[in-house]
């Protein structure tokens, strides 16, 4: 598909209650130079100066002209929102009309999209990766209709911490008749490249990104969207006026301006991973680690529930992912510091079958 396509195509994936509305026009959305020295009577704001008393940057542009520079797309290629969840909420509402659309999912995956789909009353098909958690392309493709609005490709995919192959995507993003959103969430650990340098090839892309993970930043809850000009332009009009506080943006933008402390972080933390997975391989108590891109390791046990508890006795708190789909069994753990690495570590090697 081209992307000069595009306007023509999303029109036809987006509801038509959004095509009609009118988007409500903040304050500050109609007086765009609000950090220049002017007299604001506009907003009905508190006068005073408290550093917080003006409402913030609609759009973030001081924060995504620093993220276009970095990525290299364009600012109207860019949504920022509250986590990454309320970006994927927004999605659903633009593209899937309630109790008639239904979107496509590949367990095991993240959980939350199946909860904003019960949430904006949208059906969900469940088409089950491999048994080495790779997509089912042809299954996939043979299940969409019509009403199949969005296919979910987490990648590098949680909870299994594997790159979902490359040309899997591909083949999903070029035959999928709606829309394929790519959640990187954990992109930053992955020897694979982003999707994001490709949202000029396929209209019918979004790729999300947040900065819970790599860049340390979960508890400001900033979650990105790369898609075409045109998909963030649905997003932008039915988003909360202001749902990025002046804090958050203020805070994110100074973090994003240095980068060598994310690098830093990413290296020790794959580094870290690759400890941990030595030095776990020879445990009578693991039965397997599966293949991880991420920032944490998916564990076979022998007795995922025993360990668990054992664990958290310990004062280690990992996540039992057992009830998933083909992880029976399993102990999700997250890489942490070399301390607590080592520590981790030294708790499993006292564990008797």
């Amino acid at each position: 598909m081209e992307k000069t396509e595009s306007k023509t195509n999303i029109t036809r994936w987006v509801r038509p209650n959004i095509l009609r509305m009118q988007p409500y026009s903040s304050a500050r959305e109609e007086f765009k130079e609000f950090e220049k020295d002017y007299t604001f009577l506009d907003a009905n704001e508190n006068p005073f100066n408290t550093k917080v008393n003006r409402y913030p940057d609609p759009f973030q542009r001081k924060l995504k002209r620093l993220l276009s520079q970095q990525k290299d797309v364009q600012e109207d290629e860019i949504l920022l929102g509250n986590g990454s969840d309320e970006v994927l909420d927004l999605i659903f509402r633009v593209f899937c009309e309630p109790a008639q659309d239904h979107i496509i999912t590949l367990p095991p995956t993240y959980g939350m999209y199946k909860v904003l789909a019960e949430t904006n009353n949208i059906v969900v098909r469940e088409i089950p990766l491999t048994k080495d958690f790779q997509p089912n392309v042809s299954a996939i493709l043979q299940s969409q209709t019509q009403n199949s609005k969005l296919l979910f490709i987490c990648s590098p995919n949680n909870p299994t911490g594997n790159a979902i192959d490359e040309r899997q995507i591909r083949e999903l993003v070029e035959g999928f008749q709606g829309i394929v959103v790519i959640d990187e969430a954990y992109i930053d650990f992955s020897t694979t490249n982003s999707w994001v340098s490709r949202i000029g090839e396929y209209n019918n892309l979004i790729v999300t990104q947040t900065l819970s993970k790599a860049y340390g930043m979960a508890g400001i809850r900033l979650g990105i969207c790369y898609a075409s000009s045109e998909i963030i332009a649905f997003l932008n009009k039915i988003k909360p006026p202001y749902n990025i506080n002046a804090l958050t943006q203020e805070y994110a933008y100074e973090q994003l301006k240095d980068n060598s402390k994310v690098a830093n972080a990413v290296d020790c933390i794959v580094s870290e991973r690759d400890r941990m997975i030595a030095a776990l391989q020879g445990l009578d108590t693991v039965e397997k680690i599966f293949p991880s891109n991420a920032n944490f390791l998916l564990i076979r046990m022998d007795d995922a529930f025993r360990r668990y508890t054992e664990l958290l006795e310990c004062g280690i708190v990992v996540r039992n992912r057992s009830k998933l789909l083909n992880c029976e069994n399993t102990l999700r753990i997250t890489i942490g510091t070399p301390e607590e690495n080592t520590k981790t570590i030294q708790v499993l090697y006292t564990l008797k079958r």
